[in-house]
């Protein structure tokens, strides 16, 4: 059994941003020597996300405005509870909590096995900092 880690630092200049950290990951895969296995992606931070979709610059808009809508950014304590700790980014953890926290990609004859336009993407939710994105590998 094989098992390999390694982690991505991302840094997103910007509050809210997509990544996309396919050719990444692709390459851990093929460093690992794993043909049969699995493949976590995992976000290590509370306000951001990994998820899978379609690679298409639409689709990363309606992301952002459906986001906004459902937890809009508002650094006053008035509309967050979480904010009245004197944090500004309670919509981050929201935002983050509905795209999700990692993904599990199957590895098959050496390759993440993925559907037609499946791609892996970091969401960043809280940005303007360091954060890391742990790859976990097992297999044979």
């Amino acid at each position: 059994m094989i098992f390999m880690t390694r982690y991505l630092t991302m840094n997103v200049p910007e509050r809210m941003g997509f990544v996309n950290i396919t050719a990444e990951v692709e390459q851990a895969v093929r460093d690992s020597g794993v043909r049969e296995g699995l493949c976590l992606v995992n976000a290590m931070h509370i306000t951001a996300s990994v998820f899978i979709n379609d690679n298409e610059s639409g689709l990363h808009e309606d992301y952002r405005r459906w986001l906004e809508s459902l937890a809009p950014f508002d650094a006053s304590p008035q509309r967050y509870r979480h904010n009245r700790t004197g944090e500004d980014n309670a919509d981050a953890h929201l935002k983050r909590q509905i795209m999700g926290r990692e993904v599990v990609v199957a590895i098959t004859q050496g390759k993440l096995d993925f559907g037609p336009w499946e791609q892996i993407f970091y969401g960043e939710f809280d940005g303007r900092r360091r954060k890391r994105v742990l790859i976990k590998i097992i297999g044979e």
